[in-house]
């Protein structure tokens, strides 16, 4: 993996090593011991993540380096690398000469060096993965079997494109899309923060404050409508802060939302196929610092479970409250189907007697013992529960109108006749 280097930087770190002429290997090493305390805590959150996931697997962490051997093998420890691939500044009787040993670990060199280095271990380059985020470090992403541009400059980024390679940002989840710098939802933020603008209803949000400014969380709202992701994304934006959603397939599928879903760095769900993978997805976020919005029960309640005082979720929120330890917050949302009913493909935009009310009340972390994710999930739910208004918590008996908006609007069966839902299908 290469420290972020550019070409100016390298310039001004070869210049230097003139004036490094007669400098003490110890007094050189006591300083960059002190440096690299400070300069260990610049790490990206989702560099951290991708180091712990690479040294999980078993693999060797190299830092690679233009820079001088010496000012970069204390960083190395810090973060924990194995090993170092740098530049090797010249010794003679304890002192620096200002001059170096070998090939600059830069371009071409930088290449020579990891090949040089795999050899002596016994590394495989076509097995192996680098990181590089500068276009003259092309080469060395094009000798090993899985390339990764992160960061990358502009040249770099183009290159990726004609050759293929992913590429990613280690300060926001993969996938992320970022214009000029930021990610779509941080341009996008001060029209999402108004409520006025997202559609026509009086949307009442309470208990922001419960939502921490910094740090993982789990943002956990009650399933009620299609216009239940509009006033989370309200809610969320009024924090500062962007969330990664997870959301079923069926989202992420669609023509034009389902671009907005990826870019914005949602997790797809396919409950069809039963995998983890989107848990772990989520678990990544959340090592890195991020926040993660789902809805527990998974998908909208339909027919008689829409009117159930106690709601039921899966147990995937708290699993990845387990797994984190990042605190579940969550969110009571009410009257969200006056806008956007499950029987219809839009939302109502016109209300003659009113926009209807849209409540979102946020409580504080759910207290959870960790020791019983289905304890730990009816916690959460519970914890919903409350945020609700006391005419959610009555049980009646809907109308068949009442019924029938609550089920997907190509269904073709009869509400009336069905006692329980049943899960993963809609007609």
């Amino acid at each position: 993996m290469g420290v972020g280097e550019n070409e100016l930087s390298v310039r001004v770190g070869v210049g230097a090593l003139s004036p490094a002429a007669n400098w003490s290997v110890d007094d050189v090493d006591d300083a960059a011991e002190t440096a690299a305390d400070e300069l260990a805590e610049g790490l990206l959150p989702h560099a951290a993540v991708e180091l712990e996931d690479q040294r999980a697997a078993g693999r060797q962490l190299v830092m690679v380096s233009a820079h001088g051997q010496p000012l970069v093998a204390a960083l190395a420890d810090r973060w924990g690398f194995d090993a170092v691939v740098a530049t090797r500044w010249a010794i003679a009787g304890g002192t620096y000469t200002g001059g170096i040993e070998g090939p600059l670990v830069w371009g071409e060199g930088r290449r020579s060096e990891v090949t040089r280095w795999a050899g002596e271990h016994d590394v495989s380059l076509a097995g192996s993965y680098a990181f590089e985020g500068s276009f003259d470090s092309a080469s060395l992403l094009e000798a090993v079997g899985h390339p990764r541009v992160v960061n990358p400059d502009s040249r770099l980024a183009t290159r990726a494109v004609t050759r293929r390679w992913p590429v990613r940002w280690f300060d926001v989840p993969p996938g992320v899309v970022k214009v000029a710098g930021r990610e779509l939802q941080q341009w996008l933020r001060p029209l999402a923060a108004n409520e006025r603008l997202v559609g026509n209803a009086e949307i009442e949000i309470s208990g922001l404050e419960h939502i921490p400014r910094h740090g993982p969380a789990i943002v956990a709202f009650n399933h009620r409508s299609y216009f239940d992701a509009t006033v989370i994304s309200v809610l969320i934006a009024k924090t500062g802060r962007a969330a990664r959603g997870i959301g079923k397939k069926e989202v992420f599928d669609a023509p034009v939302i389902g671009v907005f879903a990826h870019a914005f760095g949602g997790i797809r769900v396919d409950r069809g196929t039963g995998s983890n993978e989107p848990l772990h997805r989520a678990e990544r976020a959340l090592r890195a610092g991020e926040l993660i919005m789902i809805a527990p029960e998974g998908t909208i309640p339909r027919g008689l479970a829409f009117f159930e005082p106690e709601l039921k979720g899966r147990w995937g929120t708290a699993r990845l409250a387990h797994a984190t330890k990042a605190p579940v917050i969550p969110v009571g949302l009410w009257g969200t189907e006056r806008v956007w009913p499950r029987n219809q493909r839009l939302p109502t935009l016109r209300f003659p007697r009113g926009a209807p009310q849209v409540t979102a009340h946020i409580g504080p972390p759910v207290e959870l013992a960790y020791d019983d994710i289905d304890a730990d999930t009816k916690r959460i739910m519970g914890a919903l529960v409350d945020l609700l208004p006391p005419e959610a918590r009555v049980r009646r008996t809907p109308t068949d109108d009442e019924l029938r908006r609550t089920y997907p609007a190509n269904y073709r069966g009869d509400p009336a006749g069905e006692t329980t839902r049943r899960p993963g299908f809609d007609r």
